[in-house]
C-alpha cells in the first residue's frame, strides 16, 4: 500500500491518491487507484494523471475512463459522485505497456494536486477484492466453498441477462433490450451480487453465417462492456457458452440446423475449444470473471445408458447418437487453462444440468484447482424435490462448491424457487435466477416486466428475497 506523503508544515494535503499495479503480464496490467478526499465535501470528482511509459487504456470500471495523449482522466459514476471530506473511492483498469510499466508521479482531483508516494504496491496473488469499493472478489476454491482473497466465503446470488446467445444468430442485435447503466444499476439495486451472462460461440468467434455488425469484434467488445458495467456495481460476471454448432437431430433436438442457434446436447469440437481459448485469453487478466463452460448438457437424451451420457460429458469424441465430435469438458477445461487462465470455471451435469448424481466421479482434472459444480433446477425438471437434493446434491456440495446457475418456474409465481432458495440457503450454497428479460412470466421464467427493476410475481419472490439477504 503507497502511504500519503504530508507537507513540509505537515498539514494533510488536500487529496491522497494510492496507485497500485495489482497485477502484471506481458502486454498488459491491471491496475487501481483509491482517492481520499481531505477536503471540503464534493458532489462529483475527476481524477487525472499522465501515463510516463507510453501505456495505453484499454477499459476501466467504478468510474469513466478515458485518456488523451498521456493524460488518463477518470470521472465520477452517477452513483459514486459524492465524495464527502475524509472519504474515499477507489476504481479499477486495464491497460497495456511495453518497454516499462513505469507509475505516474503526480495526480489532480478536481484539478487540485494530490500529495502521493506513488510507488507501486507489490504484485500480489489474488488482486484485492473489497465488496464496497465496487470491485467484486476474485474467488477461488477451497474445499467445499468459494472464498475471496482474504479466505473470507462468498455466495454466488443474482441473476441470468439473457439475449447474448440468440439475438446476434438470429439477426436481431446483440443484446435483447438495454445493457446500458442504469439497466445494470437496476439489477445491484436487487442486491444482487452476480450476473450470468450466456453467449453464442458464432458470434464470439466471428463465423460467416452471422452479421458482421453482430459478430466478431463488435460481439467481443460488448460482451467485455457488459462486463465491466456488472464489475463497476461491485458484482461478479459470469461468462457462460449456451449456443453451439453442431447438427444435432436425435431426440429432443432443439433444431435441426447446423448452426449456433439453440441448445446442443454438448459441445463441439471444431468451436468451442477455441472459443474458450479466446475468451480465456480476454479475461485471463481478470480473475474476477467466471467462466461457465457450456449452459445444459443432455448427451443422456442421445445415448443408451447413463454410463456412456457421463463418458461423453467428460471425455467427449464420437459419442452415441451425436453426429459430430464432441468436446468434453475435459477439453474444455484443457482448453482454459492452457491459456494461463486461473479463473473460477463452472461445469453443470447432465440432463441439462439438472442431473449431478456421478458428478464426482466423472469430475474434470482442474490443475488449477479451481472448479465448482453447476446445477440448473426448475419446477418441471426430473430433480425438483428436497428429497432428490438430498441424495443426489448434498453428496456433491460436502465436497466442491455448488452454483444453482438456473432456478425458475413457468407459474408466474415464486413457491417453487422459494423452496429451491430455502434448501441452498441452509447450506451456504449459490444460486441465480432465470431470466432478468422481459418476457411473459406465464410462458416462461421472467423475473421483469420492466429493465427498470420492476419485478414480474415471480420475480418479486426472487428481489425480496436477496434484499432480505444482502439489504
Amino acid at each position: 500500500m503507497t502511504v500519503p506523503v504530508v507537507t513540509a508544515s505537515g498539514a494533510t494535503p488536500a487529496c491522497s491518491v494510492e496507485y497500485s499495479v495489482t497485477s502484471q503480464w506481458d502486454s498488459g496490467f491491471q491496475g487501481s487507484v483509491q482517492i481520499t478526499n481531505n477536503a471540503a465535501a464534493v458532489s462529483s470528482w475527476s481524477l487525472a494523471f499522465d501515463f510516463a511509459g507510453g501505456q495505453e487504456l484499454t477499459q476501466g470500471w467504478n468510474a469513466k475512463w478515458s485518456q488523451s495523449g498521456t493524460t488518463v482522466t477518470a470521472s465520477n459514476e452517477s452513483y459514486n459522485g459524492s465524495l464527502a471530506s475524509g472519504a474515499s473511492v477507489s476504481a479499477g483498469f486495464i491497460a497495456s505497456w511495453s518497454g516499462s510499466n513505469a507509475v505516474p508521479t503526480s495526480f489532480k482531483l478536481n484539478g487540485t494536486a494530490c500529495n502521493t508516494d506513488t510507488a507501486p504496491t507489490p504484485e500480489p496473488t489474488d488482486p484485492p477484492s473489497d465488496p464496497g469499493d465496487g470491485t467484486p472478489p476474485a474467488l477461488r476454491v477451497s474445499g467445499n466453498k468459494l472464498v475471496d482473497a482474504g479466505g473470507t466465503t462468498r455466495r454466488l446470488l443474482g441473476v441470468n441477462r439473457s439475449g447474448g446467445e440468440f439475438m446476434c444468430v438470429q439477426g436481431r442485435g446483440i443484446f435483447d433490450g438495454p445493457v446500458d447503466d442504469a439497466s445494470v444499476q437496476a439489477i445491484a439495486d436487487w442486491k444482487a451480487n452476480t450476473v450470468r451472462i450466456p453467449l453464442n460461440e458464432e458470434c464470439w468467434l466471428g463465423l460467416s453465417n452471422i452479421n458482421p455488425a453482430y459478430a466478431g469484434a463488435n460481439y467481443v467488445n460488448a460482451v467485455k462492456d457488459l462486463v465491466s458495467k456488472v464489475k463497476a456495481h461491485g458484482m461478479t460476471p459470469v461468462v457462460e457458452l449456451h449456443w453451439t454448432y453442431g447438427q444435432y437431430t436425435g431426440n429432443s433436438a432443439g433444431c435441426s440446423d447446423v448452426h449456433a442457434s439453440c441448445q446442443k446436447p454438448m459441445p463441439d469440437m471444431q468451436y468451442t475449444p477455441s472459443f474458450w481459448a479466446s475468451v480465456a485469453n480476454t479475461f485471463k487478466s481478470d480473475p474476477t470473471v467466471v467462466f461457465d463452460l457450456f449452459n445444459e448438457p443432455y448427451p443422456d437424451r442421445a445415448t443408451a445408458t447413463t454410463t456412456q451420457a457421463w463418458q461423453c460429458w467428460r471425455d467427449g469424441g464420437n459419442c452415441p447418437g451425436i453426429g459430430y465430435e464432441v468436446a468434453g469438458m475435459q477439453d474444455l477445461v484443457d482448453s482454459v487453462r492452457a491459456t494461463g487462465a486461473t479463473n473460477l470455471i463452472l461445469a453443470g451435469g447432465i440432463a441439462y444440468s439438472n442431473d449431478l448424481s456421478q458428478w464426482l466421479t466423472y469430475k474434470p482434472g482442474d490443475p488449477a484447482g479451481n472448479l465448482a459444480a453447476a446445477w440448473h433446477v426448475y419446477n418441471f425438471n426430473t430433480c425438483a424435490n428436497d428429497s432428490c437434493w438430498n441424495s443426489t446434491l448434498a453428496p456433491v456440495a460436502a465436497q466442491v462448491p455448488l452454483v444453482a446457475g438456473e432456478i425458475g418456474e413457468n407459474t408466474c409465481s415464486h413457491g417453487f424457487i422459494d423452496q429451491v432458495m430455502k434448501w441452498f440457503d441452509d447450506r451456504g450454497l449459490s444460486y441465480l435466477g432465470w431470466t432478468w428479460n422481459t418476457w411473459d412470466c406465464s410462458s416462461g421464467p421472467s423475473l421483469i416486466s420492466s429493465y427498470d427493476g420492476t419485478p414480474t410475481a415471480f420475480g418479486t419472490g426472487l428481489r425480496d428475497h436477496l434484499r432480505a439477504l444482502n439489504g
